[in-house]
């Protein structure tokens, strides 16, 4: 095995490969023809002197071997996207690339409005959004700032606590209409509702909160928060949703208010190195000052 000239482009073949599951689609990814992914593939191969791949059914099966070096490839990707960001701009130059976490209810309900007003005024900002509920390391810099609903622990992170997003149950006014509506908890049961699939750590905090709650009682069940959120704007039943958010639609009516809330304590953070980086500051004190804003009920107003 040789490894101590390995092509990064080779790395990066090998690593769309196993995310995409073939070819054609590494190769679209990449923004190359498919031959060019197989040569790359093949090369790295030759250097690691192992199979990483084996053709089925349904495309390409990584091996055993590339189950193993995809964490590290993901870690060198990660890297690589840091430094080109970091590329981007000087430091002290208000445009480049920011690279933003947070949930996906978050970055796809909340944070476009937010970033197109910063925009606004920072024309030469380009933003990154990565919608996912992992918590994202910022220690390796897989983002340069996390929107976060849990308090950070890593000791060379900077986190601003800029308050508690709301959630309470909604449903839409013509479910309610033609169902009726609950007058108590206990009366949830008898109602379609909308929640986790397979995930029981929100089961066990809805039931800390009071919601005797099992995943057999939900009528549409998804781990996604925005298909949960699309099934309660689409009238498929009861759910839970973040109260700024369905103070801006009409169609969504509160139930059993006095009964059930709960907040999500949330932090704006960031690695203690990209505070000299303006644009990265930048970008960080609007989010502290918007999502603070709508936190505190601002979210009546376009943020």
């Amino acid at each position: 095995m040789s490894t101590s000239h390995l092509d990064w482009e080779n790395q990066r073949a090998f690593l769309a490969v196993l995310r995409e599951g073939s070819l054609s689609a590494a190769a679209r990814a990449l923004n190359v023809v498919q031959p060019t992914v197989r040569r790359r593939l093949d090369a790295l191969e030759r250097s690691l002197g192992v199979a990483l791949f084996t053709r089925s059914p349904s495309g390409l099966s990584p091996t055993e071997a590339a189950r193993e070096l995809g964490a590290h490839a993901e870690t060198m990707a990660a890297a690589a996207d840091a430094f080109a960001r970091a590329a981007s701009a000087d430091t002290d130059a208000a445009f480049g690339t920011v690279r933003i976490t947070a949930s996906d209810v978050m970055g796809a309900e909340v944070l476009p409005a937010v970033l197109a007003e910063l925009q606004e005024a920072q024309p030469g900002l380009v933003f990154e959004l990565s919608l996912t509920n992992r918590t994202e390391d910022l220690l390796r810099h897989e983002a340069d700032i996390a929107v976060r609903m849990v308090r950070p622990t890593q000791a060379a992170v900077v986190a601003t606590h800029v308050g508690a997003v709301q959630l309470g149950l909604f449903a839409k006014a013509a479910y309610l209409e033609k169902h009726g509506t609950p007058r108590a908890l206990e009366e949830l049961g008898r109602f379609a509702l909308i929640g986790p699939d397979r995930d029981t750590g929100v089961l066990r905090a809805l039931q800390a909160r009071g919601l005797d709650l099992r995943r057999a009682m939900f009528s549409c069940r998804a781990d996604n928060q925005l298909a949960q959120l699309g099934a309660i704007r689409a009238g498929l039943g009861i759910g839970i949703c973040q109260k700024a958010l369905a103070r801006r639609d009409p169609a969504l009516v509160p139930v059993l208010p006095e009964l059930f809330t709960h907040d999500l304590e949330t932090w704006v953070t960031m690695h203690e190195d990209l505070r000299r980086v303006r644009r990265v500051r930048t970008t960080f004190g609007h989010l502290v000052k918007a999502l603070s804003a709508y936190c505190s009920g601002g979210e009546g107003r376009p943020l």
